[in-house]
């Protein structure tokens, strides 16, 4: 990728969001989220009560607080100072045994207590310019038999709502090359889906589920005055979830 951006770059433009914005996601993230992401990890993650999951790349921490209330035993990877702060102060406050651990994913994993049952790396594979490492430390973090659950924006879908409001549909120019997409704090950056796809696979994980969710007709109409052109989102997927599982050893 031709780009000045580096894994250090990216970390500094997150930990500078505002402590508000911060808050706001609570409970449960945002509303892409609450409606189209949230819903198809837990139910790819499967039954939760006694299993070791690592949230990689937790931010605030409010995914690994909705695994720990389905009875998960988390630990929580994140590496700006200001996320990681809230994710603490929100344990502290409501002791759910969550442990979170400052580090980056690209940076390799410290002792986490040993692998895990399954890794869930919600829309930070797309934030981060030099992403391979932090794939294949989750993809290293996971038992054999284990499970790796990642969501990014969708490579053909990225700028939905914003092109639906100007166009009234969705357009693109490019695909197959790879870029870096301006955001309010922090950039993204493109990259075709096979991308993602192919590394998985060298990396030696099978892929079991790959989800494009679509927002029910119902919640786009009732949020549609507020927010104009989120009907876009009932036609084309803004998101893309996978699901890979880890192979077991021989005679496992």
């Amino acid at each position: 990728m031709t780009t000045n951006w580096t894994n250090e770059t990216a970390i500094r433009q997150w930990n500078a969001m505002p402590r508000s914005v911060i808050e706001a996601m609570q409970p449960d993230g945002d509303f892409a989220k609450r409606h189209l992401i949230n819903p198809v990890l837990l139910r790819m993650l499967g039954d939760l009560p006694g299993r070791r999951v690592l949230d990689a790349g937790c931010g605030q921490g409010y995914f690994s607080r909705m695994l720990a209330e389905r009875g998960a035993e988390v630990v929580g990877i994140e590496p700006t100072d200001a996320m990681f702060s809230y994710a603490q102060e929100k344990e502290r406050e409501r002791r759910q045994g969550i442990r979170y651990v400052q580090a980056d994913l690209t940076g390799g994993l410290p002792d986490l207590g040993g692998p895990f049952d399954a890794v869930v790396c919600s829309m930070v594979l797309s934030a981060i310019p030099d992403w391979k490492p932090a794939m294949n430390a989750c993809v290293q973090a996971v038992r054999p038999g284990g499970l790796f659950v990642f969501s990014v924006n969708h490579p053909a879908f990225e700028q939905l709502w914003k092109t639906w409001r100007e166009h009234g549909e969705y357009r693109v120019r490019s695909y197959l090359q790879e870029y870096e997409i301006a955001q309010t704090y922090a950039s993204d950056f493109h990259r075709p889906l096979s991308v993602y796809l192919n590394e998985l696979a060298d990396l030696g994980c099978r892929l079991r589920e790959l989800a494009e969710p679509g927002l029910d007709p119902a919640t786009a109409q009732d949020a549609k005055h507020e927010t104009p052109g989120i009907e876009s989102y009932t036609y084309l997927p803004n998101f893309l979830i996978a699901a890979a599982e880890l192979p077991k050893k021989a005679g496992g």
